[in-house]
């Protein structure tokens, strides 16, 4: 299956279990204080067996074909946790997880389980905004020793910003649904108005100053 059907076919499923909303007429704020028309729980696919296996499924077809090399699967807090865990168990591979920031107590790990110098990393994140968050956690493990080959993603809003943080970064990364799929389905199954469209994509690519 090609990136772009997988993409068609998890943003389906993400539809179906009402994991993405849109509201375009009635936005939401982010944590950030961004006004947005649409908002992603990816929390939810854990309660969705049929769904997390196809999801898992997809990410190990991936790692396989892209990534044969990888050593660790690398889940970032706390969003990917179950979903790099469940990865990890498929490929039959070491786990670890990066936290946001380290632990104030104890021995104030920043990563969590065991990984060597030099050993091969793909990490698994299950959001893409910025993409600050991500790409700091893919800092985490090099600074560690960690080589990291790639990062996979549930979902990505895809901004502009997101886009040359990654390229800035030299870091690949391939995610399982996008924005612009979602659009493309909303807008198909009626979920999306035809007028609501040019709103939705201004959105999209000037996001923090969007709504003002």
């Amino acid at each position: 299956m090609m990136i772009e059907q997988i993409q068609i076919e998890v943003t389906k499923k993400l539809l179906h279990i009402n994991t993405i909303k849109v509201q375009p007429n009635n936005p939401f704020t982010w944590a950030s204080g961004w006004k947005a028309p649409i908002y992603c729980d990816n929390r939810k696919i854990m309660s969705y067996p049929a769904e997390r296996t196809f999801i898992c499924e997809q990410f190990c077809k991936i790692i396989r074909e892209k990534y044969p090399q990888a050593e660790v699967i690398a889940g970032v807090a706390t969003g990917a946790i179950a979903h790099g865990m469940l990865v990890a168990q498929e490929l039959g591979l070491p786990f670890i997880y990066v936290r946001a920031k380290p632990k104030d107590h104890g021995l104030e790990n920043l990563i969590e389980g065991d990984m060597k110098a030099g050993q091969k990393v793909v990490i698994i994140e299950d959001l893409i905004s910025t993409g600050v968050s991500s790409l700091k956690a893919a800092d985490a493990i090099t600074n560690f020793g960690g080589d990291v080959l790639g990062m996979l993603a549930i979902f990505t809003y895809n901004f502009p910003h997101a886009r040359k943080n990654f390229a800035d970064a030299g870091l690949e990364l391939t995610a399982l649904s996008r924005y612009q799929v979602l659009i493309d389905l909303a807008l198909e199954s009626g979920d999306v108005k035809p007028e609501e469209v040019e709103k939705l994509n201004k959105w999209r690519e000037q996001p923090e100053s969007w709504g003002k």
